[in-house]
């Protein structure tokens, strides 16, 4: 088992130069909330068994190009204003992973009429309170905290990660809302159980009254490797 905080550090070795940040996809448009322009980042520092991104995560030392926050921001305003979108992300792998970068596409957003949809395992939110703080001075954002699973021992068992780094996925949730930052979490449901789901919305409600009833609902996928690596780690989903 590894520990996802000291895998970011180990990664952002990788993949962060600076205030610069590797990336190997092109802008594009998507389909996902109503229509959105994303770019795709390399690295994460968690190794989700359902995750659809292979390569670039687990070797991204091998793939992409470094860009600077206007470079990616110029490329996802073009995108999404061509489309009519205004809605636009850094996806792939795990953004907050290049906390400058990051930043420096932020603070360009603000300055523009989009909004910048920040999606994240919380991991490092968690981990770091002062990130949530810094996170509260943008205002084009909105977060979302995508829950892995209901409770560390699933957590664990899809991600690979020592089960304990679950809290930091529901502490980054308490540290979004002391920092009135925009977000919701959502849920992995493919692999829950009835039993796991309830176990979860008390967890949240312990949190906040309004997480239980906010948390959206993802499922997985089944591109082809995503059917390989679910088949290898002997994992079926529920839905």
């Amino acid at each position: 088992m590894y520990d996802p905080v000291i895998l970011a550090q180990h990664t952002r070795k990788i993949v962060v130069r600076g205030n610069l940040r590797k990336y190997y996809r092109k802008v594009r448009s998507e389909r996902w909330y109503g229509g959105i322009a994303g770019a795709y980042c390399c690295g994460c520092n968690l190794r989700c068994v359902f995750c659809w991104s292979g390569f670039p995560r687990d070797n991204p030392d091998k793939i992409g190009d470094f860009y600077t926050p206007e470079q990616v921001f110029n490329q996802l305003k073009e995108v999404a204003h061509k489309k009519g979108y205004r809605q636009i992300r850094i996806t792939g792998n795990e953004p907050t992973i290049g906390r400058d970068h990051l930043f420096g596409v932020l603070e360009l957003v603000d300055q523009s009429n989009l909004l910048f949809i920040l999606e994240t395992n919380g991991i490092l939110i968690g981990h770091d309170k002062q990130y949530a703080e810094q996170l509260s001075k943008f205002k084009n954002l909105h977060v979302r905290v995508s829950l892995k699973a209901t409770n560390p021992e699933k957590f664990s068992k899809l991600t690979g990660a020592k089960p304990e780094a679950f809290e930091f996925q529901l502490k980054a949730l308490r540290n979004l809302i002391d920092s009135h930052v925009s977000f919701n979490p959502s849920i992995m449901m493919s692999f829950c159980s009835p039993s796991g789901i309830q176990q979860l919305m008390d967890r949240l409600r312990e949190i906040d009254q309004s997480l239980a009833s906010n948390l959206e609902e993802e499922y997985v996928i089944l591109y082809p490797p995503v059917v390989v690596r679910l088949k290898e780690a002997g994992i079926e989903p529920v839905i």
